[in-house]
């Protein structure tokens, strides 16, 4: 029997005590998402512009640092879901996780090169890497399968209203640092490296008090890239998938695309916080809706939003037209991101979600690398062809968004598999 199932009363993990239909468990690993992204916007959201404004790297080579950060990060939760599964553990993974990610971004305060950013964005990310899918497969046992797109939605909200209060902190500081100067400041980054310690390492002491809920211990083979024993459903899935992450570049784009279109680091920073605010209110949102409908119709939907986001970036030509486009870039994360986490979990057994997400991860992960390439070399190869460089990256994002519609809604099955 799992250990947890010996708990009861109130103090179980997998039993809601709150109005709102969630467990400690989840409530407790959201507020560790919202101290974690505290940490993370107020560092790693702003390297597109410390590389860019104060290092004076080029487009291609922070598509190269993103690609690298996203896809060590992707690849290495094979490992970490199979070895959860293996173990029959959860929290312990997490915890190395989430340590390696806060030990690691003090050390952007001394980096003067390129290639120190890339050293510790691939640190950062093998921590998130890490702790991931345990910490999902921990998340998608904590709640009754009936509220399991409002847990996932409930700690996506969580890290967005972390990403809020970081973002808000950011603006704060560049504006007392350097006011409204178009481009980021060694100083102004230097100190916001040193205000994120805190939140980072309070998070690792908040996931202490999670409680463990643990699978029976499997022996299972080596990790692997092979979807054998899978069900048809969720391969065509991460087939799907692979196809839209191709396409699907590092937001660092994104900035770097708003600053090309005129708003200053300071007007950004304000621009994500709202962006933020307003994801962290509509992903419990959308996370229950995908309880009540087909968490199919939800995905597409989303898919649909990000193609036509993309396409919005690649043709806008003036600073005002970039804010509306992040808040429908929120949208597509609040109907996408919670949601399909939740489909892995309806697609695969208890036992084996550990292995499936990371399986899931190692789909995104393949094609991380390429897909932010890919940006920053048509940016920078086609930037001197009549100011085409720039909207490239989002004109290919967006067909490919069309692409993997095309494949989930022919290839998926509109039902899912039961638990």
């Amino acid at each position: 029997m799992p250990p947890s199932s010996s708990l009861t009363g109130d103090r179980s993990p997998t039993r809601p005590n709150t109005g709102t239909g969630l467990t400690r468990n989840v409530i407790l690993l959201g507020l560790v998402s919202l101290l974690t992204d505290i940490s993370s916007e107020m560092t790693l959201t702003f390297l597109p512009f410390f590389l860019a404004n104060v290092l004076a790297a080029k487009t291609a080579v922070i598509g190269l640092i993103e690609g690298i950060a996203d896809s060590t990060g992707s690849l290495s939760r094979l490992f970490s879901g199979w070895l959860s599964d293996l173990m029959g553990r959860r929290k312990g993974l997490a915890l190395l996780g989430y340590g390696l990610s806060a030990l690691s971004k003090p050390l952007l305060y001394f980096a003067g090169s390129w290639g120190t950013v890339l050293a510790v964005r691939f640190a950062d990310r093998l921590g998130k890497g890490v702790r991931t899918p345990p910490r999902d497969a921990l998340l998608a046992a904590s709640n009754p399968k009936q509220a399991r797109g409002l847990a996932f939605g409930f700690h996506r909200g969580a890290d967005s209203a972390g990403a809020f209060i970081g973002l808000a902190v950011v603006a704060l500081v560049i504006y007392l640092t350097q006011g409204g100067a178009p481009l980021l400041q060694r100083l102004a980054f230097q100190r916001l490296v040193l205000i994120a310690l805190v939140p980072g390492f309070v998070a690792l002491g908040v996931l202490a008090l999670v409680q463990e809920i643990s699978p029976q211990p499997r022996s299972l083979a080596p990790p692997r890239l092979s979807l054998s024993g899978m069900d048809a459903r969720f391969r065509w899935f991460l087939v799907a998938v692979t196809l839209f992450t191709l396409g699907n570049s590092s937001d660092a784009f994104l900035l770097l695309r708003a600053q090309n279109l005129g708003l200053t680091v300071f007007q950004v920073a304000l621009l994500l916080a709202g962006f933020n605010l307003f994801y962290a209110v509509l992903s419990p949102i959308m996370g229950r809706w995908s309880d009540r409908v087909r968490r199919r119709r939800v995905i597409v939907l989303g898919w649909a939003v990000y193609a036509a986001t993309y396409l919005g970036f690649a043709l806008a030509r003036a600073p005002q037209q970039v804010i509306p486009l992040f808040f429908l870039y929120a949208v597509y994360y609040g109907l996408s991101e919670g949601a399909a986490r939740a489909l892995v979990a309806d697609l695969v057994p208890q036992e084996r979600r550990g292995t499936a997400y990371g399986l899931y991860s190692t789909a995104v992960g393949i094609t991380a690398l390429p897909a932010s390439l890919i940006a920053g070399l048509l940016w920078q190869g086609l930037a001197a062809w009549k100011g085409f460089g720039p909207p490239a990256p989002f004109l290919f994002g967006a067909a490919l968004a069309a692409l993997a519609m095309l494949v989930f809604l022919t290839q998926v099955p509109s039902q899912p598999a039961e638990d």
